[in-house]
């Protein structure tokens, strides 16, 4: 089924409640990095022009005690949304209430606010996160209409994304519905040949996604310290590469039964130690000593993976393809990023986690036509998993 989206919905004179993405990091209680705040504009704005009641909540971090809640407030973020839109963004420190009823209650059409941080709620019961049923009930009384904008947290039904969307009349904002188009389009109908790119640290964290992918992709590059365990499945000498024992029998398996589609590492660069200053050379995948251990795909790879990728028209990629961190093993996720960034005539996705962060970091975000904001929620759509935010959006 097709989901509504905020232009579905007549807003004028409504009170619109947003759930929005502004588990942004902190330091010291200033923000370090505003990207999710800037992400949810485009919604926040359709709504002021078009004459709502806006209220804006949001997780920020786990709270599990009192004092997470004196470094966990929103209040930096209303502050920021503030100075973003050039207009007040009154903050109420509570989660519900009298203050909060009354602060909503005076808003004026094309006015915003902001209360707290919704995982308040979970000191006393894990309400929020728990999705108890009379909390999203009474967070639905607040509003008129429901636009859930947070794709980062619509894999976990909590009251403040389910539970308002099963009292109310609902749809996506502008973010969540961009991440349904792409991601959810790219798995279900890509346009092909649809290559995906897998990397990271784990064949355990993407079981799901490359079983799913396997199936939907043309092509399936692997990277990242899981490729080890797929190169011990073939038998190979990893050294003291990143190995998950427990994973070598899947890793054979799913060689068997993705044949040549399965694309993976012929080279890698070592290292003595997990240590940027440890470099050690390039060898080939099956020349890894027994004493060093492989931080990064090598050269010969970047350029298998780029051939491999030419005349794509849908990628996803998620997962970096070494230590990226690490500037001596970030060659192999900047090789990968310049070969995306070279195909002019494709839809390139990136999943988000470490694959977003080291694209944006390594200077690479404008060169993508999308870079999901969920790192957890991109993850189990990929695996083909319906999420729970995304299914209780009301339908068109």
């Amino acid at each position: 089924m097709t989901k509504k989206v905020v232009t579905d919905l007549d807003v004028a004179g409504k009170k619109v409640l947003v759930r929005a993405d502004f588990n942004v990091p902190m330091k010291d209680g200033e923000i370090t990095n505003d990207n999710r705040i800037v992400q949810a504009l485009p919604t926040i704005k359709y709504l002021i022009d078009n004459k709502a009641k806006v209220i804006l909540f949001s997780h920020l971090g786990k709270v599990k005690t009192e004092e997470d809640k004196a470094k966990l407030s929103l209040k930096p973020v209303a502050t920021r949304l503030a100075e973003l839109l050039d207009q007040a963004v009154p903050f109420v420190a509570e989660t519900r209430g009298q203050e909060l009823e009354a602060a909503i209650n005076s808003l004026q059409d094309g006015e915003v606010m902001m209360f707290e941080n919704t995982r308040f709620e979970d000191i006393d019961g894990k309400k929020e996160s728990k999705n108890d049923p009379e909390l999203g009930k009474y967070w639905a009384s607040l509003g008129d209409l429901f636009v859930n904008d947070a794709f980062g947290t619509a894999h976990r039904a909590h009251a403040s994304n389910v539970g308002i969307a099963s009292n109310l009349e609902s749809a996506a904002g502008f973010l969540m519905d961009k991440e349904i188009k792409f991601i959810g389009g790219a798995v279900d109908n890509p346009a092909r040949p649809f290559v995906a790119i897998l990397g990271g640290a784990k064949v355990s964290d993407k079981i799901g996604v490359i079983e799913n992918l396997l199936k939907k992709a043309d092509k399936v590059i692997i990277g990242g310290g899981m490729a080890f365990t797929f190169a011990k499945a073939q038998g190979k000498e990893i050294g003291t590469s990143l190995l998950e024992v427990d994973k070598v029998d899947l890793a054979k398996e799913l060689l068997e039964r993705a044949g040549d589609k399965l694309i993976l590492p012929v080279d890698a660069r070592l290292a003595t130690s997990f240590s940027n200053d440890a470099a050690a050379g390039v060898v080939s995948i099956d020349e890894i000593p027994a004493d060093k251990q492989g931080l990064d795909i090598g050269p010969e790879s970047e350029a298998l993976f780029a051939k491999e990728l030419q005349g794509a028209k849908t990628v996803v990629w998620n997962g970096p393809m070494g230590v990226f961190e690490f500037e001596n093993f970030a060659q192999g996720t900047i090789g990968v990023c310049e070969a995306i960034a070279k195909l002019s005539d494709a839809t390139t996705i990136i999943g988000g986690g470490d694959s977003a962060a080291a694209a944006m970091q390594l200077g690479f975000a404008d060169d993508f036509t999308h870079i999901s904001t969920g790192g957890g929620a991109s993850l189990e759509y990929l695996e083909g998993k319906e999420l729970p935010g995304v299914a209780a959006i009301s339908d068109k």
